[in-house]
């Protein structure tokens, strides 16, 4: 059971804008606030890879909050100057108490 005292973690989700250019295309890196939650962020695993031939850190996170926080996947997760990717919403036992966002977040070495 997840009790208020471990959602400790103040967090900011965010969701793509649909802000468009001059030219009418989307803008990749427009963002938009929908909130702030308390959360308990944990990082279970990462594991390190080779991506565009430069080393890179990849950390898998899983993040708990309150049943019914306005999130899905292809959000993203903001919580002390780290970006999560949210890429699932899990749901509870049942008991429409929590959710938990399974959330990868890259680290680029050097």
């Amino acid at each position: 059971m997840t009790t208020i005292g471990k959602l400790r973690h103040l967090v900011e989700i965010q969701q793509r804008s649909g802000a468009k250019d001059e030219l009418n295309q989307p803008l990749p890196d427009a963002w938009t606030v929908v909130g702030q939650v308390w959360a308990d962020v944990q990082h279970p695993k990462g594991l390190e890879a080779l991506k565009a031939d430069q080393p890179r850190s990849v950390v898998s996170a899983s993040i708990r909050l309150r049943y019914g926080a306005p999130v899905v996947a292809g959000m993203r997760v903001l919580h002390e100057g780290r970006t999560y990717q949210v890429q699932a919403v899990l749901p509870d036992d049942g008991t429409r108490r929590w959710m938990d966002l399974v959330c990868e977040t890259g680290v680029r070495d050097g």
